[in-house]
């Protein structure tokens, strides 16, 4: 099945207060545990706001992202569902628990990455 990347800007939740906190994060993972139990959830996670590093291919490292970078990933889920119809409901729901918009995005099929993992699952 195709798997879709569900994400947000890391600016995305900066309108929720401190005391909103705990309850937004209750909701997303109410969400999360309803995709577990759906048997779509592949992986998720919040990063770590202004901490990334660019690696070029020489191996030299450069702190990241540059201050002209307009938008940076603040989170992320993907998901396994059969088309992008399917994983739209879902960036709704994580949409609605998160307080922000979510961007859905296809990721590339990769069969031999798909066989690996088959393969190391035995």
């Amino acid at each position: 099945m195709p798997r879709y990347l569900i994400s947000f800007d890391d600016g995305g939740m900066d309108h929720i207060t401190a005391e909103e906190l705990p309850e937004v994060g209750k909701a997303s993972h109410a969400v999360i545990r309803e995709a577990v139990d759906a048997g779509v959830f592949v992986f998720g996670a919040g990063l770590q706001s202004q901490r990334a590093a660019v690696v070029a291919t020489d191996g030299l490292v450069t702190d990241g992202p540059y201050p002209e970078t307009k938008e940076v990933i603040g989170g992320f889920v993907v998901v396994d569902v059969p088309s992008r119809e399917a994983a739209l409901p879902w960036a709704a729901k994580i949409a609605a628990a998160c307080r922000c918009a979510q961007e859905v995005r296809e990721l590339l099929p990769d069969p031999e990455l798909d066989a690996w993992l088959r393969e190391g699952a035995r």
